[in-house]
């Protein structure tokens, strides 16, 4: 059974809702799995590692951000053609996107091999670290195609309304991934290698039950392993849509390598204590993604059935989810902030550097969710240039700025945390004057709906 998600007509929230559930959750499985590396590392073997594995975090997100992207692109041309009815493109773009993932899974794979050492160097990595994060993040990198194939495998389940299949596959390689760290870290006493590992199996096992299941799935969106090949045309309309989203990730993932490198820059205690928030961070930025992800889904559905009138009404409904789970999350975060951080380890300065990045972050987030869902609002009309620029000038510009011209005047890692919650600002003013003066609904649509 597909369990597929039709969002061309019904009720909004609840489509919106139920189909988001299962990514929020999906998401917070990835960032348990992650959070669960940390925990293992900073609890069994010290603060050094723990830093070693945070720092790692950034220069990974930056080499996959792009096929995030296109991932992000296919989505739309899948969910456009799904809620048309199409069949032939369904079939086209399914098979372009796993051909396209097997591509740059394997291109990125080998840059991250290769290119390790150079970054974490450039980031300014302490000596004391240096080694055991060159080793974490080139074991990681050696099992990085299974992850890249797994998103994209995901994001077409997405596109055709299926959230909940991948969230059985991430459940699967949650529990794996837990189990395998106690065995390799704890047991064996590997250290960071032994989480790198268990990491790269966990992908291997999520990457091969997705596949099985977009074989043996009798939908419009079923898999052929023998025509998984590239499309020209429709690949370069995927990359098209997808390329900005792309870009913008990966300039966004750069952007937040220079402000790890100004972490750096106080210590091996504030690394630890950075990386120990930013998985804790992940617990509210994964489901307001989670959010903007259905955002562009029901666009896309709803465009290509030529459905408008409900595109705007998704965004409000959104918006409202994203705003309220933000809040909640946010007190709840800073009401326990000394014992969440204190999870990761029993290191009193660690734990002030986590703790105190906690109250720079928590209290914004839900301006971060307004400029995300309205984001994913307007990239499923397929427009995804405007929300790229706005989000990278005030996600990249910005804070480039902010750590060439303002942070040397703290004598603190203040001014590094200060800088997240004003770029937020920025980008959701922004993105708010182009929902509301832009044009960005389609001009065939929007002349129809006149009419």
């Amino acid at each position: 059974m597909s369990r597929t998600t039709v969002m061309t007509s019904g009720n909004i929230w609840k489509q919106i809702l139920f189909f988001s559930i299962p990514l929020i959750l999906g998401n917070l499985l990835q960032q348990l799995y992650n959070t669960a590396d940390s925990i293992i590392v900073g609890n069994f073997v010290g603060s050094d590692a723990l830093a070693a594995v945070g720092s790692s975090g950034s220069l990974i997100n930056l080499l996959i951000a792009f096929c995030i992207g296109a991932s992000a692109g296919a989505g739309v041309v899948i969910a456009q053609h799904y809620g048309a009815g199409d069949e032939k493109g369904v079939q086209t773009a399914v098979h372009t996107t796993i051909a396209l993932a097997v591509i740059a899974g394997a291109v990125i794979m080998v840059l991250g091999i290769v290119a390790s050492p150079i970054l974490l160097k450039w980031m300014g990595t302490p000596a004391q670290v240096m080694d055991q994060s060159i080793l974490y993040l080139r074991i990681y990198f050696g099992g990085l195609i299974f992850n890249v194939i797994y998103n994209m495998s995901a994001g077409i389940l997405n596109a055709v309304g299926n959230s909940r299949r991948s969230l059985v596959y991430l459940a699967v390689a949650s529990v794996s991934n837990i189990v395998l760290d106690m065995v390799f870290v704890v047991f064996f006493k590997m250290g960071v290698a032994g989480v790198a590992i268990a990491t790269d199996i966990s992908q291997v096992l999520s990457c091969i039950f997705i596949l099985r299941f977009l074989v043996k799935v009798d939908d419009l969106y079923h898999l052929k392993m023998k025509e998984i090949r590239w499309n020209g045309k429709m690949g370069m309309r995927i990359i098209k849509i997808g390329l900005p989203t792309g870009i913008q990730n990966m300039v966004i993932s750069f952007s937040n390598v220079l402000l790890q490198s100004s972490v750096n820059t106080f210590g091996a205690k504030a690394m630890a204590g950075f990386a120990a928030y930013i998985k804790v961070d992940g617990f509210n930025i994964l489901p307001v993604m989670s959010f903007s992800m259905a955002a562009t889904t029901f666009t896309g559905q709803n465009i290509g059935a030529g459905r408008i009138d409900r595109v705007k009404k998704g965004m409000w409904v959104t918006l409202a989810m994203g705003f309220v789970y933000t809040i909640v999350t946010g007190v709840l975060l800073l009401a326990f902030s000394d014992q969440i951080i204190g999870i990761f380890t029993s290191d009193a300065d660690v734990v002030y550097y986590g703790t105190l990045a906690m109250w720079y972050f928590c209290p914004f987030y839900f301006i971060l969710s307004i400029m995300h869902e309205m984001a994913g609002t307007i990239r499923g009309t397929g427009k995804t240039v405007p929300p790229m620029l706005i989000i990278l000038f005030s996600l990249c510009v910005c804070r480039v700025l902010w750590v060439q011209f303002v942070v040397p005047y703290f004598e603190t890692i203040r001014g590094v945390y200060l800088c997240y919650p004003i770029s937020w600002g920025i980008g959701a003013v922004l993105m708010i004057l182009y929902a509301w003066k832009g044009k960005w609904m389609p001009e065939e649509l929007r002349k129809k709906q006149e009419e």
